[in-house]
This record gives C-alpha cells, sequence and structure tokens, in this order.
C-alpha cells in the first residue's frame, strides 16, 4: 500500500473494519447443518476465488449479488478436502455486506499444509461454483510449480490465458503481478476491437474510472468473464497491485494518468485500493507499520516475497523531455538525477523489510514477485530516439549497429572512425518507469543478494513482453536472473512500434544482441509464464495463445530457460 499519511491510514483502517471486509474463522469449528434463509434471492455472478495461502490458511472470496438491496447477506461456507464433500467437512456461516459491496473474504485458519480444498458458499436458494485452492507445504517438498500472469485487458481481447492456467490442475499457485483491471474508458486504451469481440465494459462504467462505485463496477466487469473465474475457481492466487488498478503510471504521490480537474489522487487512490481489497481473495496488513508487500514459504523450497514497486514509496519517475533543450541532451544532469541515492522504487521500510526476511530465510531459493522490469535494459542513444519514431526503419537501424556490435566483438580492424563513434555513444534506459529508473536501489537490492549469498530469481510483468535476461551489477558481477511474463491481452511492442509479426520476431532477435543483460525475448504475443522449481534448479517456460482477437485459439510454446543453467 502507499506510504499515507497517519489520517489516511486511520481512514483506510476504519473503512476496511467498518465494512467486515475480512473475517477469520478456524477450519476446526463444529458442523452447522443450518443453511441461511435470506429476506432476497441471491447469485453467484462472480464466482469464487481463493488467495493468499499459508501452511494452516487461506483466504476465500465469493461475491453474492442480491435481488433486492439488503444491508447484509448471510452465507454458509462449506469447506472439505474431497470435491462431494463428504471427508473433513466444515460448514462456517459468514456475512456479506452492502458496505463492503457484498464481497465476502474469509482467512480460513487451522488447515493441514501441503492439502488441496474444496469450497463452496450458498443460502438456502442459491450455491456458488466449487472453488479448489491448496496450502503451501511445509518440510521439504521435492518440486513446486507455479503459474505467473499479468496485465488482463477486458476489452482488448479474450482472457484465453486465464482459461490456459485453469487447465494446469498441477499448479500450486498463480503468482499475478499487477494490472488486474485497467482504469480507461473501453475506447482509452486498446478497445478497438471491443464491440466487435463482445467485450465492450458496462453501460454505467464506460467512462474512466474514479469513484469507489466506479472501480466496483469495472472489478464486477472483469468477474463475469468465464475464463477468469475458472482460474480463480481452480488455484490460489499470490495477487500484487502495478498502476492501473489506480491509474496509469502511479507513483507514491500522483499519476500520470490523474489531472487536478478529476479531484484529489489521494481520494482516488484510496477508493481504488478499498474495492481492491473488497474484490481480492487477499490478506493485507492496514496499519502504519505494514503494506501490501508479504512473504510466503513454500517448505524449505522457496521464498517467495511479493512486493509493491508502485504506491509504496516510488518517487516520480524522470522524464526524458525535461534533459532536452535547444543545446541538446544534458546526459550529466541526467545521469546525477538518475543515481540520486534518495530516489526509491521500494522505499527503505519495504527494503529493510526484505533485508530482514531474506536475512532469516533458510530456503533454497529466493523469488521475487514484483511489477517492472529489474534487468539494465540500455539501447544506444540514437534508438532512444528512434523510438520516439516508430516503424520499419527502426529496425534496419538495430539492425546496423548490431553487425557493428558483432564487428567490435570481433576486432575488426575496418571499423571506420564514424563506426566507432556509434559504437561509443551512450547506453540509456529505454523505460524509466522500470528499475533502470531507480538504479542506486537497484544496486543496493544486488548488495544485500550478493552479501548473503541467496540464489535470486526476479519475475516481472508490466510491459506486455516476455523477457529472460541475466542480472548483474554495475561491476558485471552476475547476482541471479529475471523471467518476465507476457500479457493476457494488453498489447505490447509490436502494437506500439507498429510490426508485423514477422518484424517482432525480427526485433525480438535483435534486441538480445543490443542489450547485454537480455538474453530471450518476445515481443508480439500474449502468454503466461509457468515455473518448475526444485532443490537442483528453477525452469521456466513460457507460453503464448495464438490470438486473443478469436475464440479459437491455440496454445504455442515459447521458449524455455533453467537456473543455473
Amino acid at each position: 500500500m502507499t506510504r499515507l499519511n497517519r489520517r489516511d491510514f486511520l481512514k483506510m483502517s476504519a473503512v476496511l473494519t467498518g465494512s467486515a471486509w475480512l473475517t477469520t474463522v478456524s477450519g476446526c469449528l463444529g458442523s452447522n447443518d443450518s443453511l441461511p434463509d435470506n429476506a432476497t434471492t441471491i447469485r453467484f455472478d462472480h464466482g469464487v476465488a481463493s488467495g493468499d495461502p499459508l501452511q494452516d490458511r487461506v483466504v476465500l472470496w465469493t461475491r453474492a449479488t442480491p435481488a433486492q438491496p439488503v444491508s447484509t447477506v448471510a452465507l454458509l461456507l462449506e469447506i472439505a478436502t474431497d470435491r462431494d464433500f463428504t471427508q473433513d467437512l466444515q460448514r462456517i456461516r459468514v456475512d456479506a455486506s452492502q458496505q463492503a459491496d457484498y464481497c465476502c473474504k474469509v482467512d480460513v485458519t487451522g488447515l493441514l499444509p501441503g492439502k488441496s480444498y474444496y469450497y463452496r458458499f450458498a443460502d438456502r436458494q442459491s450455491r456458488s461454483a466449487i472453488g479448489h485452492t491448496k496450502t503451501l507445504p511445509s518440510g521439504s517438498p521435492e518440486k513446486i510449480q507455479l503459474g505467473v500472469v499479468s496485465c488482463s485487458n477486458y476489452p482488448a481481447g479474450y482472457f484465453h490465458v486465464y482459461q490456459e492456467l485453469a487447465k494446469r490442475t498441477e499448479l500450486d499457485a498463480v503468482l499475478h503481478l499487477g494490472d488486474y483491471i485497467y482504469e480507461y474508458a473501453t475506447d482509452g486504451y486498446a478497445g478497438e476491437d471491443a464491440v466487435k469481440l463482445g467485450r465492450t465494459l458496462a453501460d454505467d462504467n464506460n467512462t474512466e474510472i474514479i469513484s469507489l462505485t466506479d472501480y466496483r463496477r469495472r472489478y464486477a466487469r472483469y468477474r463475469t468473464d468465464p475464463a477468469l473465474q475458472k482460474a480463480h475457481q481452480q488455484h490460489a492466487f499470490l495477487l500484487v497491485w502495478d498502476d492501473h488498478e489506480v491509474c496509469n503510471d502511479a507513483w507514491q504521490s500522483g499519476a500520470e494518468n490523474h489531472q487536478s480537474s478529476e479531484g484529489s489522487y489521494q481520494d482516488r487512490k484510496l477508493a481504488a485500493l478499498q474495492a481492491y481489497f473488497e474484490w481480492m481473495p487477499i490478506r493485507p496488513k492496514v496499519d502504519a507499520g505494514k503494506a501490501l508487500y508479504r512473504h510466503f514459504r513454500f517448505g524449505d523450497l522457496a521464498s517467495i516475497y511479493m512486493l509493491d514497486t508502485r504506491l509504496e514509496a516510488r518517487s516520480q519517475p524522470l522524464d526524458y523531455a525535461n534533459y532536452f533543450s535547444a543545446g541538446g541532451f544534458d546526459s550529466n544532469r541526467f545521469a546525477q538525477d538518475l543515481m540520486t541515492p534518495g530516489r526509491a522504487l521500494l522505499g527503505a521500510s519495504q527494503m529493510q523489510w526484505l533485508q530482514a526476511e531474506m536475512l532469516s530465510a533458510d530456503t533454497k531459493w529466493q523469488l521475487l514477485g514484483q511489477q517492472v522490469l529489474m534487468a539494465r535494459m540500455t539501447l544506444p542513444a540514437e534508438l532512444i530516439a528512434g523510438l520516439a519514431n516508430p516503424g520499419p526503419a527502426l529496425l534496419t537501424q538495430m539492425a546496423d549497429l548490431a553487425k557493428l556490435k558483432a564487428r567490435e566483438q570481433q576486432n575488426d580492424p575496418s571499423l571506420t572512425p564514424a563506426e566507432l563513434a556509434r559504437l561509443k555513444q551512450p547506453q540509456l534506459p529505454y523505460n524509466l518507469d522500470a528499475w533502470d529508473g531507480y538504479p542506486a536501489e537497484r544496486e543496493q537490492l544486488y548488495a544485500t543478494v550478493q552479501a548473503m549469498k541467496k540464489q535470486l530469481i526476479v519475475l516481472a510483468g508490466d510491459t506486455h513482453n516476455a523477457w529472460m535476461s541475466e542480472l548483474t551489477d554495475m561491476h558485471g558481477k552476475k547476482v541471479g536472473v529475471e523471467y518476465a511474463t507476457a500479457s493476457v491481452s494488453s498489447p505490447g511492442l509490436e502494437s506500439y512500434l507498429k510490426l508485423s509479426d514477422t518484424q517482432s520476431k525480427q526485433f525480438a532477435q535483435l534486441l538480445p544482441m543490443l542489450i547485454s543483460e537480455l538474453k530471450q525475448c518476445d515481443v508480439h504475443r500474449r502468454g503466461f509464464m509457468q515455473l518448475a522449481i526444485s532443490k537442483t534448479q528453477v525452469e521456466c517456460h513460457w507460453h503464448f495463445v495464438s490470438s486473443i482477437k478469436q475464440k479459437d485459439y491455440q496454445l504455442e510454446a515459447g521458449f524455455n530457460h533453467s537456473y543455473p543453467s
């Protein structure tokens, strides 16, 4: 959560406590056979979900839709170890209140580690779909498998990626790295095919969302999607937000997509976060000392730290436009500002928490579940300028530079002074919204990892494209690897650069030749990652869907990587 002031923390805590947004119950409670009898009929239009699993507990979620407004809907939550609800059955009375948008979240404790559970919600007249969830393992598991996903834009296309995740029953959990919703109107971003695809937003929610009601209705629309419902129904989710859960390019005190005419940014952010807390199966702690970042332990095999690189403490991103003048680009001032130690992405509190957690961790692998690319993604300065005018000519420019770099590596004596000058031009980060815009803090994190001799795997979303990079510190020493997932449906570089599939493939071949840490990428397909983690290695498999614009699609294999390789 954002580093709010004391008044804001009190306000948020009061809202969430008053709306009974999370109920904690023990799975060891006795059986209660009675089904609640509500004053109005209800439906379960938005499915069920589970999240934040630990060894002995998990958060279970549903939303009741009453035919008539009432203050509270009573439900019976049933939990069992078999799908027929005959084994280890527990029946627990819970409520869904109007104040919490009729969302019901239950933190069920007293469960056993590494075990599957089935659950459903009901009253006397209606019953939800059956959900499946799984607690985290204890001891020494031989292997765990995780799905990794991010960036699902409802108007942009079908959620086939969620459909594929739902099919993978071998997964122990799914990590969602943010941009679960988008705040734009249907035609605000990538919605040009929404009408044809039947993916328009609701009539009462078809403009940019700002208020609490707006955000609630947007989640409601997304959660009617059958594929998303199936993914939640099958797997426990570990979730963090990125920027679009509030608005584009958000940071601690503002956002690119918030204007003064839209009211207070702080009020908008609080509304967005309240809706997030209501609709997501998470267990955040809302007080002055803790926020959304949290730790999940899979026995002695892996620790996953879900981080907030967006709202917790992020300083305002730098903007290249502020460093250009009639005299050209002020590289000295840019470099000074970029390396300012006070520029934060995690912030002191979150960094100290992460360092302490990693120091005490005795797990084999340390995984960071976070939003933006950590790898050093720098390009020759002329390409940074070329990105402002995307098109096929950029590919020619990249190919020329790649050839020059290859000749340099081969010690080609025929390189001309002009060619050598091109090779020595400044390397600049292409995305200042990522860790490249906060290099001092990145080096601090790398120093921690190296001092503790940890095995680091960084997971990222945000870019809508797939990346595999080897992470190195400023001295070139290897720190770990980064695996970044493609999006569920949001368009990637192929759209921004106006590239065909053939050109996108060429672009993906050229980029690793120009970016030293980047080893593989895909810049034109939507998809997800699957991690297989054992005691000896972490394997990452990238999977893609053939289309998000057609109901019929095929699953396509991507590249793979094992760490250590």
